[in-house]
């Protein structure tokens, strides 16, 4: 299963694409459309939309393949969606020790949503644009197709 351009609107318009080097909301090094700066990234003179592009589909194949690695049950177009955004700003590391992922691996798909609109928090304080994002995310988690689909 691939992000689907549901998936991809979702997160380009919860991202927003930035030029520069900024400071995301746990206040990490970012630029273009949320791309993470670790050693040794260095964009002294920004990026353009085209590079931004092309990260982008770098970060999104890598939360891709963390839901297919870490996901054990099948899942929809929606929701594969849904935990792909959800990798893709918070980390596979944090979906894989979640109370969210323990949910969905044991087939409780509803308390796996509800779990997932509690990640709207930086810093131990509730910030709008995650529970927008996370409210984003349960609504493609909802109104997928009623068949389910395996993520391998």
């Amino acid at each position: 299963m691939r992000f689907s351009a549901a998936g991809m609107q979702l997160l380009k318009s919860s991202e927003g694409f930035r030029s520069r080097v900024y400071q995301d909301a746990a206040g990490f090094p970012t630029i273009g459309y949320g791309h993470r700066l670790l050693h040794p990234d260095s964009f002294p003179n920004g990026i353009s939309e085209a590079q931004a592009a092309n990260l982008l589909a770098v970060d999104v194949r890598e939360a891709e393949q963390a839901v297919q690695r870490l996901v054990k049950v099948p899942l929809s177009q929606g929701q594969f969606d849904a935990l792909v955004d959800f990798c893709f700003n918070l980390g596979a590391g944090r979906l894989a020790a979640s109370s969210l992922l323990k949910s969905l691996n044991a087939g409780r798909y509803d308390q796996a949503e509800d779990e997932l609109l509690r990640w709207d928090h930086a810093g131990g304080q509730e910030i709008a644009a995650l529970k927008a994002r996370r409210e984003a995310e349960s609504e493609l988690w909802r109104n997928a197709p009623v068949e389910q689909q395996s993520v391998a």
